[in-house]
């Protein structure tokens, strides 16, 4: 599958990646990441040509909860589950990476045990990241498990009607907004089983795409937070965590945090996705040269060749 990760579209280059595809025929977008703005796709349509079909993944979400109290009460209680797992590997978390940290001002880059010592602060972080989205899919796979979305008339419904309009599209277009809201609409309606076309994403869309969906901001009002997992994306495009907006939304100057970024998520790769970035892929983990990652050094580097 062809896939084409862009950089924030405030300056929009959507119109060129499709052009650059050489198909007719309609363009599915996904925009359920702006909730109550999900209609608000008049600046998009005009970008696709007037070949856009919204597949409205928000308004299908906010119906089906409508429509089947069984199910609402069942995610309320997924939600409720969720932010307490969360809840608690934040605060696990907190302490784990402060203990990276400082064994890393300790050591100053030194070698023999001093590197031994970090490498193994920073084995604790990636074993509680893994046991964390253990626990989230376990649970997700228990909240499916027990409301069966394939056997509710409404959801059935709406996941047939999704898939019979991607089954049309010449392309899927994945727009921004909230990656929480817009990766469980995906994994509802079942979105990842039925595309064939190529795909372009970026922002929140892009990070949907991934294996795991990593949250960050090092720039908030309150002070930097900790990249932290918060679950598994559509595994579209493995081998990477997808960062939109690095540059504005992390500190690439500050080498000996990021390094410990990219140790932490090795062997995946730390891909940046900044203003007029884009990445085309076929998903396999095989990233193009000119790719922007984080290196294990903490610096910002490019591919040489596929990674």
């Amino acid at each position: 599958m062809k896939i084409s990760l862009l950089g924030p579209q405030r300056r929009p280059t959507v119109d060129a990646a499709a052009r650059s595809l050489g198909t007719g025929g309609p363009v599915a977008t996904i925009t359920a990441g702006w909730q109550e703005r999900e209609p608000d796709d008049t600046e998009l349509t005009r970008l696709l040509g007037a070949r856009d079909v919204n597949l409205q993944l928000y308004r299908r979400w906010l119906d089906v909860l409508d429509a089947d109290p069984g199910y609402a009460a069942g995610e309320a209680a997924l939600q409720a589950a969720l932010s307490e797992l969360s809840e608690l590997y934040l605060v696990r978390l907190d302490h784990a990476l402060q203990a990276a940290y400082s064994v890393q001002t300790k050591t100053g880059g030194g070698d023999g045990l001093a590197c031994a010592a970090l490498a193994d602060a920073v084995a604790a972080v990636r074993e509680l990241d893994a046991a964390h989205l253990r626990r989230v899919n376990e649970v997700r796979g228990e909240f499916f498990e027990q409301v069966r979305p394939h056997d509710r008339p409404v959801i059935a419904e709406h996941r047939a009607a999704v898939e019979a309009l991607l089954s049309g599209a010449s392309a899927v277009v994945l727009a921004g907004g909230r990656v929480d809201v817009l990766a469980h609409v995906l994994h509802l309606f079942n979105v990842a089983a039925v595309i064939r076309s190529p795909v372009i994403a970026w922002s929140a869309g892009a990070m949907a795409l991934a294996e795991r969906i990593v949250l960050f901001g090092d720039r908030a009002p309150q002070g930097p937070g900790f990249p932290e997992v918060h679950g598994s994306g559509l595994s579209l495009v493995r081998g990477a965590v997808l960062l939109p907006h690095a540059r504005a939304r992390l500190r690439l100057d500050d080498a000996p945090r990021m390094a410990v970024m990219a140790r932490r998520f090795a062997p995946d790769l730390c891909v940046l996705l900044d203003p007029g970035a884009r990445v085309d892929t076929d998903g396999s983990g095989s990233w193009p040269p000119g790719t922007r990652v984080l290196g294990e050094d903490g610096q910002v580097a490019v591919t040489a060749a596929a990674a």
